[in-house]
């Protein structure tokens, strides 16, 4: 059976720049056959995307974050979390779960860096939406033979 429907996850710390992903999933994929869903932060995201990939509603599920340095938590620990959690729901599903995470080293919260990272959520919103239709035409093929 051939889903037409995608889950897209974003977590809402950071979501000025987060929900630009959102934007540029749906140059691709009618905003129609997309369920979004908002999350705390990132370390929130597989343990939703398991959830919903289960449901079988979804021919994939794509997650978005900005891990950043900084703060109580090392970003890179949290980020190594995310990313493995998501392979991981994607693996126990068999649905594949997609990241939009990013860990920049050095992100400052000043008005040329939101700048470039709003821009570049955009581009990485299109190479989920890429992927996602990629994977689903490829896996359908592979299923059908």
């Amino acid at each position: 059976m051939t889903h037409t429907r995608f889950a897209f996850i974003k977590a809402q710390w950071h979501a000025d720049i987060v929900d630009r992903a959102l934007e540029g999933f749906q140059e691709l994929i009618p905003a129609g056959q997309i369920d979004v869903f908002d999350v705390p932060g990132a370390f929130e995201m597989p343990l939703l995307a398991q959830e919903l990939a289960k449901t079988g509603k979804y021919a994939a599920v794509a997650c978005a974050a900005l891990v950043v340095d900084g703060g109580i938590y090392r970003h890179d620990f949290v980020a190594q979390a995310v990313v493995d959690g998501l392979m991981r729901a994607g693996m126990d599903t068999d649905v594949p779960v997609l990241s939009v995470s990013l860990t920049p080293h050095h992100f400052q919260e000043t008005e040329h860096h939101i700048a470039i990272y709003r821009a570049h959520f955009v581009q990485k919103g299109r190479e989920a939406a890429n992927a996602a239709l990629m994977i689903t035409k490829t896996r359908e093929a592979a299923l059908s033979t």
